[in-house]
């Protein structure tokens, strides 16, 4: 593991172990992982290789007692996902290139509908996921000619949380996200 990664996770498991809020973690997280990925050149290669057809998820870290996981999320061009929710906090941080992100809510009869514009995150910029936030979302790579990277940090083993796709009509399909590397 990188020094500057090693780093983060001992900051973040520093941050768990205080038995933080989710409030106090994503404000604490978020200016570590912003800190994270305010330099390149730390990511190894092999999570940071793109899949010609669709985004790959790769696990950086996981906490032993499955507080927090770190993964890079690799954007071929164009590539996005479907709108998903998360069910945990999350922290997205952008490393390399630029990801939209779009916010949803159930409105009318359980149907989705947009939260304002999308949000573009450039490198050294972070937001914040959360059922108290807001946890619908779609995030798609802003080039449709390069790779993206992003830093997602979750609030639990995120590859092994039953989560949801929404189809337009706000239809729910459970799955699970794996990782490309496990």
């Amino acid at each position: 593991m990188h020094a500057r990664l090693r780093q983060f996770v001992n900051a973040m498991t520093a941050l768990a172990d205080t038995g933080a809020d989710e409030a106090r973690i994503i404000r604490e997280g978020g200016a570590l992982l912003r800190a994270l990925v305010s330099q390149d050149g730390w990511l190894p290669a092999e999570c940071a290789q793109p899949d010609p057809q669709y985004y790959r998820q790769y696990l950086l870290y996981l906490d032993p007692a499955k507080r927090f996981s770190v993964l890079s999320f690799v954007w071929g061009p164009g590539q996005s996902t479907p709108v998903h929710n998360h069910t945990v906090w999350g922290l997205i941080g952008m490393l390399r290139g630029a990801e939209l992100n779009q916010a949803f809510h159930q409105g009318v009869e359980g149907r989705l509908e947009r939260s304002g514009p999308p949000q573009r995150l450039e490198p050294g910029m972070v937001t914040a996921v959360s059922p108290m936030l807001g946890d619908i979302h779609q995030v798609e790579n802003a080039y449709d000619d390069r790779v993206s990277i992003g830093i997602h940090v979750y609030g639990a083993d995120i590859g092994a949380v039953e989560r949801a796709v929404f189809t337009a009509d706000g239809e729910m399909k459970p799955f699970r996200s794996g990782y490309a590397n496990a």
